[in-house]
């Protein structure tokens, strides 16, 4: 398929700014942009958000029509790159190891409103719609995923190693648990440099009973730090019920000596519940903006996303043997987030259904268009199995089985 230059160009570029184009145009935006709209919208989460050892933030959130528009328009290019990665999968375009977010965008989206680019991120292997939120783009994506010399990561790393430096995503991590110590790093760095920001190191309730998170989080209470922990709980540590695998699932208070705030999931479907819906944008923005100001003041804090995934656990799960379809249905019917937004932007007449509908065609458009793109990118050079290994400038020699002959000199 050939691509115009302009095209082209628009793709392998983040989104840059809220425009309504024309009707063979695309709408672009940045993402986690709130800003210079005059008109203030008070959107009111939909019960109370749940503290520990805090005193929980304000359930009114305020927002504008710019911010509304944008959140349907973000969750709804996230949702729609991670249904063609699925059938990108299925085609086996994508090869390995493949987590799908889809159901949990209004975590990635809401954190994006409440923080700058500054602050950084780092996460599991759950790992697309958060480096898209950062600032990458569908090309950037696709390319990883089918494993091009356009990927984020030049193809190297695949689904679960989404990475973007520049604008604070210090990647998906493939061992369970383990990018949590390198946040808690990460917010080391930054209080060591009085830059004011912010790390948000972020598991699923899956990683939660790792030891390792509760060693990074004693030294960071210890010391004051600047990280906020972040649990998506989507109920399913792979295919194992969070009552299952945790004798307590009340993961904000996990912490016992650190405060805690949980964004909860109100669905019947799940459990019988009257606090907030992790599922909510706003919901999970106001949080966000809460833990960063007490971060930055009082050290860590844990948040508790309580949110729910559509897909299984990787591509390898059906997601369908340890949980009823009826459920996955019912929480699709009644939170998705997605729909909430659309239903505020309905309710203030800030656009028609059928200008929403025309939306999401041009998503389907630009994401089809995206991966045409990645598709003419080259597969890494074999040289690429020797770089970013070992220290430049080292002189590291390749030899042969008997020691004898020297292959080659790595870079």
């Amino acid at each position: 398929m050939a691509l115009s230059t302009s095209l082209r160009s628009n793709l392998v570029r983040p989104l840059t700014g809220l425009t309504a184009l024309s009707s063979t145009g695309h709408l672009r935006r940045p993402f986690s942009s709130s800003a210079d709209d005059s008109t203030v919208i008070t959107v009111e989460t939909s019960v109370p958000f749940v503290g520990h050892k805090c005193d929980p933030p304000s359930r009114n959130v305020e927002t504008t029509p710019k911010e509304l528009l944008g959140f349907f328009y973000d969750m709804a290019l996230m949702r729609r790159m991670e249904i063609a990665s699925d059938s990108l999968y299925k085609s086996k375009l994508i090869r390995g190891f493949c987590h799908l977010y889809d159901g949990q965008e209004a975590v990635a989206v809401g954190m994006e409103a409440a923080i700058t680019k500054k602050d950084c991120i780092i996460t599991a292997y759950r790992d697309h719609c958060i480096f898209l939120g950062r600032g990458g783009s569908l090309v950037e994506c696709f390319s990883e995923l089918m494993g091009r010399q356009a990927g984020c990561s030049k193809g190297k790393g695949g689904s679960m190693h989404f990475y973007k430096k520049e604008n604070g995503f210090f990647g998906g991590h493939g061992i369970v648990g383990a990018q949590v110590p390198l946040g808690c790093g990460l917010a080391f760095a930054q209080k060591y440099s009085k830059d004011e920001t912010v790390t948000f190191a972020m598991y699923g309730d899956g990683a939660a009973n790792q030891g390792q998170l509760f060693e990074a989080l004693n030294m960071s209470a210890l010391l004051d730090l600047p990280a906020i922990l972040v649990c998506e709980n989507n109920h399913y540590g792979m295919g194992t019920a969070e009552w299952r695998a945790a004798k307590s699932p009340a993961y904000y208070k996990r912490g016992d000596y650190v405060p805690g705030l949980k964004i909860h999931f109100s669905s019947k479907v799940l459990q019988e519940s009257d606090v907030v819906d992790g599922m909510d944008a706003f919901a999970v923005k106001q949080a966000c903006k809460f833990a960063k100001e007490h971060a930055l003041k009082n050290g860590p804090i844990i948040l508790e996303m309580d949110t729910y995934r559509y897909h299984g656990h990787s591509m390898s799960d059906p997601g369908s043997t340890y949980r009823t379809r009826d459920e996955i249905s019912g929480v699709r019917q009644e939170r998705d987030p997605i729909e909430r937004i659309r239903k505020l932007i309905l309710s203030h007449e800030l656009s028609t259904e059928a200008e929403l509908k025309t939306i999401e065609k041009k998503i389907r458009s630009e994401v089809d268009d995206a991966i045409a793109l990645a598709k003419e990118s080259p597969m890494p050079d074999p040289s690429e199995l020797f770089t970013n290994v070992y220290v430049k400038g080292f002189g590291i020699e390749v030899a042969g089985a008997d020691r004898k002959e020297v292959r080659g000199v790595l870079p």
